[in-house]
């Protein structure tokens, strides 16, 4: 059995081999859009690490074969003592499972590799900056080390290419020390061994409690498997010209026809996605960047034409050169996704049929969204940006256990510096998420839109306390337990219940609702609005229009 598969135009695997993000990947290269190249184990592979706990027979010598082309197409070596390529090993489920599973950056920079980069680039920072960043995640993803003791890592160095390097080298050291208090083993400074633990690793991953748990919410099989990706990897923490970002071609809280996302600045794409950072917004990058963001207009054009949908795309850039690093349909929902969808049908991209199966009608609840209408004296207590439309009123909770506990006597609103993929539970168990720290694209934000719950992020003003379960804002304390509100659209957090009323009016959903109402030949229509779209749904799909599913 072949367990490797190239990531080139020519591949024609489904994306139940390659996963959803090669099989992206693929899309962008026949478009002849940038992708660092690379190739994808198969998730026949992680099905099979998955019964016997090992690497399965052969892959090994695949895959030292791919990563030899690997390096002949990059004109590099993995580990190498000259030009040195260091690579990213992603996961990729066939349905996608945004932070759920294992990745880790920068791999194949061992002692010497590291020496090698900072020789080449002239920038030692750059490079030890870019080993750190292997080490932490190696140790959280594949030793197990637990994001406390990682925190001890003093990270924050001066910045510029001649400064700096002693405490990036001494946080190095402290991640040794780190690990080997875990009982962990030291990191391999073997490139090719680090490769081969970290393909584990990600096939582990597909079995952790917050995956499993995402697939139970979202319905997805537990006997998929996920697709490694491995690509050459691209440095957005390269230099004052190098960058990264998410980008939505399309809003996703709205819908409007405006590009929407956000943008780190001399960074890596995973401190985006954690939210641990603050970002910019994406138009940012037309200021900063104008090539760069010209380039990512057009991309995300080409796109939109392609998939015939609002579309997300992971990217990098280097020096000044843009890389896409995944790309997937927006499969917005609530007003969004109506928007979206009854645009494209005006637009002439979709058909009517198509635009009322590309919407499910339990989300139509979410469209007519609601809003706080009103603050009394005092309530409001801190504000960030609203990241997912909508009203969730609950006690306080500070962590995602407490969250599960309290949640059994009634809703509860999690408030958190940012949010990971181990608070899934918590994020399922509340009626809504706010965040200290991240942007539209972290990883609460995402969350929350895939749950249908109201999210507010990057409360500046807001730090929360979770040794004496306590948040502070605006010289105020609030206790655990305490009843607040956000509103997921203008981001305000308040204290109590405020009044709230939802919109009566949405030009979109009317013209959408009509459609159905003509494909059932309902001429009073008196239902309620997801009961319209499911009969129109059901006629569509018994006349041979069922290709589409909503959503």
């Amino acid at each position: 059995m072949t367990w490797i598969h190239p990531l080139s135009a020519e591949a024609e695997e489904r994306a139940d081999v390659l996963g959803g993000k090669a099989h992206g990947l693929i899309a962008l290269r026949r478009l002849g859009l940038p992708v660092p190249p690379g190739f994808v184990i198969g998730t026949g592979a992680c099905r099979a690490f998955l019964r016997t706990g090992r690497l399965p027979d052969g892959l090994g010598a695949e895959l030292a074969a791919a990563v030899a082309a690997l390096e002949t197409t990059t004109q590099r070596r993995l580990g190498g003592l000259r030009r040195p390529l260091a690579v990213s090993v992603r996961s990729g489920g066939r349905v996608s499972m945004p932070g759920m599973m294992s990745t880790v950056l920068n791999l194949g920079l061992t002692t010497a590799a590291t020496a090698a980069l900072a020789d080449e680039t002239g920038d030692p920072r750059f490079a030890l900056d870019a080993r750190l960043r292997f080490l932490t995640g190696f140790a959280s993803e594949v030793v197990g080390v637990g994001p406390e003791s990682l925190a001890r890592v003093d990270r924050t160095t001066p910045a510029g290419p001649d400064t700096g390097t002693d405490r990036l080298a001494e946080a190095i050291e402290d991640v040794g020390r780190i690990v080997a208090e875990h009982g962990g083993a030291p990191v391999p400074d073997d490139a090719a061994r680090q490769l081969e633990l970290a393909v584990a690793a990600v096939f582990s991953s597909w079995n952790t409690p917050r995956a499993r748990t995402y697939r139970e919410l979202h319905g997805i099989p537990h006997d998929l498997g996920t697709a490694v990706t491995v690509q050459a990897m691209v440095f957005g923490n390269r230099d004052r010209h190098s960058g990264t970002g998410v980008a939505f071609s399309r809003d996703p809280t709205t819908g409007e026809h405006v590009p929407y996302g956000e943008a780190l600045f001399g960074r890596q794409g995973s401190d985006v996605v954690s939210g641990a950072s603050l970002t910019e917004p994406l138009g940012e990058l037309a200021v900063r960047e104008p090539a760069v963001w010209d380039r990512l207009l057009s991309a995300l054009h080409r796109l939109e034409e392609h998939h015939r949908d609002a579309c997300y795309v992971e990217f990098t850039y280097e020096a000044g050169e843009l890389w896409l690093l995944q790309v997937r349909p927006g499969r917005f929902t609530g007003r969004a996704g109506v928007r979206v969808a009854v645009d494209l049908a005006d637009a002439g991209t979709i058909g009517r049929d198509e635009a009322l199966l590309r919407v499910a009608p339990g989300h139509l609840a979410h469209v007519r969204t609601p809003r706080i209408t009103a603050v009394g004296p005092g309530a409001l207590f801190t504000r960030g940006l609203g990241a997912s439309p909508g009203v969730a009123v609950g006690r306080l909770a500070t962590t995602a256990d407490r969250a599960v506990r309290l949640a059994a006597g009634g809703p509860v609103v999690l408030l958190r510096p940012e949010t990971s993929p181990l608070d899934l539970h918590g994020l399922a168990a509340a009626a809504g998420v706010v965040t200290a720290r991240g942007g539209p694209a972290s990883h609460a934000a995402v969350v929350a839109r895939s749950m249908g719950k109201p999210a507010v992020v990057g409360a500046a003003g807001l730090t929360v306390d979770a040794a004496t379960g306590s948040v502070r804002a605006g010289g105020r304390t609030l206790a655990e337990g305490t009843l607040i509100a956000l509103d997921g659209t203008g981001g305000e957090v308040v204290v109590g219940t405020p009044r709230i009323a939802a919109s009566s009016a949405d030009a979109q959903l009317d013209r959408l609702l009509a459609w159905a109402d003509d494909v059932t030949g309902d001429t009073a229509p008196g239902r309620e609005a997801s009961e319209r779209l499911a009969s129109a749904q059901a006629v569509l799909r018994r006349t041979g229009h069922g290709s589409t599913s909503p959503g």
